[in-house]
């Protein structure tokens, strides 16, 4: 009778946490809808804005406008619920990790890594060297056969890849170090300024486009965890002053190396 009246009660209360758990899974999840569309609801005014009072015409496709938007609402707060339980801790606790290490040279070449991997699988990288490839081919700067664009987009692609990879280890050495950022960051634009000067003048606007491209979806959170559990973990540093700034780096230092690729093909 003991055992069977200990069973039915945990019975129950494993059926009271399920629910309890489903009713804070739901909240959650609208949560997150509310949060992305609160993100979203200014670009959604001005378009209706525009639409409804500039051109005075419907929307078309009205419907599949409206999944399509709950789906970017969704997508948008899986995407930032996902950066807060895995990329964030990842790369904090990576950064902690290689400084309780003691090795530099495992923590650059770490540092490395992460900025060339990210940079290369970024999708909004990959679409601007292939538009960029077919501009170029366009205008007759390189042969208009498949085979040399796809090779132009390529080395574009690892060209601004290696750049961001040698920024992020330019930053990670000024948070060990306790350089100034602005000292760096402001040498870097006057090198910019000069190689604009003497760099084709093809090349001139898709090396500044690349170092807009690199800082998006998949580098930024690596990056900025990077340099946040690093600065965290260092005696001295301030993760406000110091952890903040790779992703500057980041977007400067394309702008040099995709310049000088342009004078070198």
């Amino acid at each position: 009778m003991f055992e069977s009246t200990l069973l039915a009660n945990s019975g129950k209360i494993v059926s009271r946490v399920n629910r309890a758990a489903k009713r804070l899974g739901l909240h959650a999840f609208f949560g997150l809808i509310t949060g992305s569309a609160r993100d979203l609801a200014p670009i959604v005014l001005v378009v209706a804005f525009f639409q409804a009072v500039v051109l005075r015409e419907p929307l078309p496709n009205l419907a599949s406008t409206l999944v399509g938007l709950l789906i970017v609402m969704l997508g948008l707060g899986l995407f930032i619920r996902g950066l807060d339980m895995a990329l964030f801790p990842v790369g904090e606790a990576l950064a902690g990790a290689f400084a309780r290490k003691g090795s530099v040279f495992w923590l650059l070449t770490f540092a490395f890594g992460l900025g060339f991997g990210t940079t290369v699988a970024e999708p909004a990288l990959i679409a601007v060297s292939a538009e960029a490839a077919e501009i170029m081919s366009s205008s007759g700067a390189i042969a208009a056969d498949p085979g040399t664009r796809d090779d132009f987009a390529l080395a574009l692609r690892y060209t601004v890849a290696v750049s961001v990879g040698s920024a992020i280890v330019i930053g990670v050495w000024r948070i060990l170090k306790g350089w100034p950022i602005h000292w760096l960051i402001v040498s870097g634009y006057i090198l910019v300024v000069a190689l604009t000067t003497v760099a084709p003048e093809e090349i001139i606007g898709i090396a500044y486009d690349s170092g807009g491209v690199t800082t998006s979806t998949i580098t930024v959170p690596l990056v900025t965890a990077l340099g946040v559990g690093l600065a965290t973990v260092i005696r001295g540093r301030n993760p406000m002053v110091d952890g903040f700034g790779l992703i500057a780096f980041a977007s400067l230092t394309p702008i040099i190396f995709v310049l000088i690729f342009g004078m070198v093909i």
